[in-house]
């Protein structure tokens, strides 16, 4: 049984920028899509950005162009780096692997939603304020 441990939350100001972190431990194989979500005070949890087993990424519309998810060789570490922060950016960021194979999850893990054959981390918290 896996575990993902996220590091990296913190309280910055709009424009700012963050880098979470994201460790599997006892990930025995690659071929799951590894992924952030948020979930927005009062709001449901959405996927923000994803990583498919072949490395194609997808990403949320209203982050696009600001974050990048991205993968170390071993695939068991998985970060996003957050860029020119905004007020809607806040919320609990959660680090999740598929246990679905990546490969029917479309490009990038598009059709990944996380309702359902999802190990989440524990999350961590993201403020942002002007």
């Amino acid at each position: 049984h896996f575990q993902l441990m996220e590091s990296g939350g913190d309280s910055v100001q709009t424009g700012g920028s963050l880098r979470l972190s994201c460790a599997a431990t006892n990930l025995a194989t690659p071929k799951y899509c590894m992924g952030w979500f948020r979930q927005a005070l009062g709001k449901g949890r959405e996927r923000v950005a994803s990583i498919a087993a072949d490395g194609a990424t997808d990403y949320h519309g209203s982050v696009r162009g600001r974050f990048t998810v991205s993968q170390d060789n071993t695939k068991t570490k998985l970060d996003l780096q957050l860029n020119n922060l905004r007020l809607d950016d806040a919320g609990m960021y959660y680090c999740a692997v598929s246990r679905l194979p990546s490969i029917i999850l479309g490009r990038g893990c598009r059709n990944w939603s996380g309702r359902e054959h999802t190990t989440w981390g524990q999350g961590t918290q993201v403020t942002i304020s002007t």
